[in-house]
């Protein structure tokens, strides 16, 4: 390469320099570091409370007291076990290469390093939804490891929890991890659950979850922006007390799952969300997942997302759903509640949209002359108990003049005749 005019090192060499520093793009890469616009909204949605799995949060000192249960749980596997840890170390280093391939960000970590943060990570996940450690019986503990394992950022490549699997428990039943993670991890969760099935392209944990919880609706390929377009809008309802004003009713949708959501007849029928202290962490977690992965088969928890947040533009909407026994809130204040809606669409990319004919259908009978009628008459004279007594009070009168002139009238040809 030529040096520069005044003998300093020329810009394709800075150039060059440069490329040498770069991580190769891997298309394997499925785990990632949650971007700053939706970390921003609420980070602490993302950021584990106990455990690091994985090497995104490794070596954090607030994270460290779960190492030595980690060591435990490893030297319980090879006592049970009674096998050499050797054989164990060298399995997870055939698998480090691998494994690597999966984070997106690069990382310090030696190979020895990575190594034993696979093997004692795996180790750990596999014990806990064993259920074989003691301290693992406290619910306090539980319900933080549950959703630090469904974070995002802290994922282990599902084929490292496959192997230690087949080398710890039944060899000739590696599919066997998907229904021990479904019982530990549902629990938790407000969903239904599909059988797990094969594991085979499970990535890691969170991908299962999410290919679970996905409705036989969605399970088709994206549609394009075109194809669901529709009356030259994309998407656009009204919020659920307006849509009250409209005619229209709503009704818990019993035993299905969360994602079926039907409006037929004027009435939408919505399955019950139970919301507690960690639905938003779980949420945003998986909307990241979403967001960040390639040919997902449909996004439909984002799609659930802005949904959600057309319906609840104000605690009232969180109210009305309450009362229809689509929305049980553990969190105690519908205020909380709407607002955790309406952020949780921020800086979001809407690619897809999972529910084209219901709002199609809500326009249009919120279109029909009668309905828009009827919705008009309620907002601008039946909007509070107060306008309701008046209008009844006014009829009252109405009536009672009609009938008094109707008796005077009467009265008059009876006297005449």
């Amino acid at each position: 390469m030529k040096p520069g005019i005044d003998g300093t090192e020329s810009l394709s060499a800075r150039i060059e320099k440069k490329f040498a520093g770069l991580t190769p793009i891997d298309l394997e890469c499925c785990i990632f570091k949650v971007h700053h616009q939706l970390r921003r909204v609420n980070e602490n949605a993302y950021e584990p409370e106990l455990l690091a799995i994985g090497p995104y949060h490794h070596g954090k000192d607030r994270l460290s007291p779960m190492e030595k249960h980690k060591l435990n749980c490893l030297q319980l596997m090879l006592k049970r076990r009674n096998g050499s840890i050797e054989i164990y170390i060298e399995a997870m280093r055939e698998l480090e290469k691998s494994a690597r391939r999966y984070y997106a960000e690069s990382t310090d970590l030696t190979e020895d390093e990575f190594v034993e943060m696979l093997l004692l990570d795996g180790c750990f996940i596999i014990e806990l939804f064993c259920n074989k450690a003691p301290i693992f019986q406290m619910d306090w503990m539980r319900s933080s490891l549950r959703r630090d394992l469904l974070l995002f950022e802290n994922q282990l490549p599902f084929f490292v929890l496959t192997k230690l699997f087949q080398m710890t428990w039944f060899p000739t039943e590696p599919s066997g991890i998907g229904y021990l993670a479904f019982d530990y991890l549902c629990p938790s969760l407000p969903f239904k659950f599909n059988d797990p099935g094969s594991c085979d392209n499970i990535k890691h944990l969170l991908a299962l979850i999410h290919e679970a919880i996905c409705p036989p609706r969605f399970a088709g390929t994206r549609k394009s922006r075109k194809e669901i377009e529709w009356d030259g809008g994309y998407r656009s309802i009204n919020c659920a007390t307006e849509l009250r004003e409209a005619g229209i009713r709503f009704r818990k949708l019993e035993k299905r799952n969360l994602f079926d959501i039907e409006f037929d007849n004027g009435v939408m029928k919505i399955p019950q969300l139970e919301i507690h202290n960690e639905t938003e962490c779980l949420i945003r977690n998986l909307v990241a997942y979403e967001q960040y992965t390639k040919n997902i088969r449909s996004p439909f928890i984002t799609d659930y997302v802005c949904f959600m947040d057309d319906l609840i533009s104000s605690p009232r909407d969180v109210g009305l759903l309450r009362q229809r026994g689509i929305i049980l809130n553990e969190l105690g204040d519908d205020e909380v509640v709407s607002t955790m809606f309406n952020k949780l669409r921020d800086n979001v990319s809407e690619s897809n949209l999972g529910y084209t004919e219901v709002y199609k259908n809500v326009k249009q009978h919120c279109k029909q002359p009668w309905n828009f009628q009827k919705a008009k008459l309620r907002h601008n004279y039946f909007n509070s108990p107060w306008a309701l007594i008046s209008f009844l009070a006014a009829l009252f009168l109405i009536l009672q003049s009609t009938v008094q002139t109707g008796f005077n009238i009467a009265s008059y040809f009876v006297h005449k005749s």
